[in-house]
């Protein structure tokens, strides 16, 4: 009796051995290999249809904003669509936006 009590003891304590041993092991794996995942994950979000095509749209109701806002407005929107599209690539986006974006840009570097 002695000894089938020892052996049921052993064998739970070897399964959370070996249980605790998968879970180390599962978690130095995800800190190897997350940030490659989670950067894999980021670049398909950013090559997108929706990505793309909800920031262009962001862009010209930005735009339009800009056109028809005072001044002090256009300093504030410009400073807020060019750290929007700061890691853009504005190639993606159509002609007038992108010159657009270049005037905010050249704008910009004027001013300070």
């Amino acid at each position: 009796m002695k000894r089938f009590i020892l052996a049921i003891v052993g064998s739970v304590v070897g399964l959370l051995a070996l249980m605790w041993i998968f879970q180390g092991n599962d978690f130095f794996l995800y800190k190897t290999f997350a940030p490659k995942y989670e950067g894999v994950r980021r670049e398909t979000f950013e090559q997108s249809k929706a990505y793309n095509q909800g920031m262009q749209q962001e862009l010209q109701n930005m735009q339009f904003e800009y056109v028809q806002a005072s001044p002090e407005q256009k300093d504030a929107l410009s400073s807020i669509i060019l750290h929007r599209v700061a890691d853009y690539d504005i190639t993606l986006l159509t002609p007038d936006l992108q010159r657009f974006i270049e005037q905010l840009r050249r704008e910009r570097t004027l001013v300070r």
